[in-house]
């Protein structure tokens, strides 16, 4: 069976253990596709995906994952947006030089943000902020759940060209089975290599890690590529820049072109579309002020 693109989620039956392996394949081929990233960045942005869909696995909400790593070195932004039906879309925005050799900390440099927020579909935002602690990507957000959701986690992330990949495993309060079962479950995922992860299927590693274990699996989720940009959102956008800028932009450049950040759509409002944005002549207002 193909496996990829996929999301499984699986529970312990004999231990306070739940987690999920997420397998990212065009899904992440389609965010490559769109922008040539250099290769420490891409990983960056392919972990970001995998975390970012494995965090999700447990919430129920109907709304958007969002994870924002600032940075004020050579990796200036990398945002990832994970839908409760498992779309997904990323960007990033790079500055400067970078050598293939680049840590995290490096591409981040000094003063670095890496905030998770939530957006419900229904009701208000809600915002967590991530210390940029430990060498890893995995590593802050295992800090994190530990600290802010006094949640056990465990997290591994990979990803190269083809793929990017990770599992999550999750402690589950007292009286969910037995304890010791906790420490194996941490134990035998430590294991498991980044190749395994980037190249096995989610049914394989649970098997290969716990066949003496009884997991339910519960039914894997597909995921896929999705960008929300429409002509509509763009020229709410320009509405929200006022009538006085746009005209001015179509005055010097005969035009207004926006280009999705994730998707790499343009969108080209003329004179004529951007009267009728405004519903009344911007352009020629813009034009008698000047003269």
């Amino acid at each position: 069976m193909d496996q990829k693109d996929t999301l499984q989620r699986f529970l312990f039956d004999g231990a306070p253990v739940r987690g999920a392996l997420v397998r990212l394949d065009d899904t992440w081929q389609q965010v490559l596709s769109r922008r040539a990233y250099p290769a420490p960045v891409a990983r960056v942005l392919g972990e970001m995906m995998a975390a970012s869909q494995l965090l999700s696995a447990n919430l129920k909400f109907d709304g958007t994952l969002i994870m924002q790593l600032q940075g004020h070195g050579p990796l200036r932004l990398a945002v990832v947006e994970a839908g409760h039906d498992r779309s997904e879309r990323a960007t990033a925005k790079v500055q400067g030089d970078i050598d293939e050799t680049m840590s995290l900390a490096e591409l981040i440099g000094e003063g670095g943000r890496f905030v998770i927020t939530l957006e419900p579909k229904q009701g208000e935002p809600w915002q967590g902020i991530v210390a940029l602690e430990g060498d890893t990507l995995a590593e802050m957000l295992m800090h994190y759940m530990s600290r802010s959701e006094q949640l056990d986690t465990r997290l591994q992330l990979a990803s190269d060209g083809e793929t990017a990949a990770g599992l999550l495993l999750q402690r589950l309060p007292d009286g969910h089975g037995d304890a010791d079962g906790w420490p194996r479950a941490v134990a035998l995922a430590d294991t498991l290599s980044s190749e395994e992860l980037l190249t096995l299927a989610p049914t394989d590693i649970l098997h290969r890690l716990y066949h003496e274990e009884t997991v339910r699996v519960f039914e894997p989720e597909p995921t896929a590529f999705a960008c929300n940009c429409s002509r509509d959102r763009v020229g709410d956008m320009l509405k929200m820049l006022g009538g006085e800028e746009v005209g001015d932009i179509v005055l010097e450049q005969g035009s207004v072109e926006i280009a999705c950040d994730f998707c790499n759509q343009r969108y080209v409002f003329d004179e004529d579309d951007v009267n009728e944005l405004f519903e009344f002549d911007v352009v020629d207002a813009v034009r008698n002020v000047r003269h």
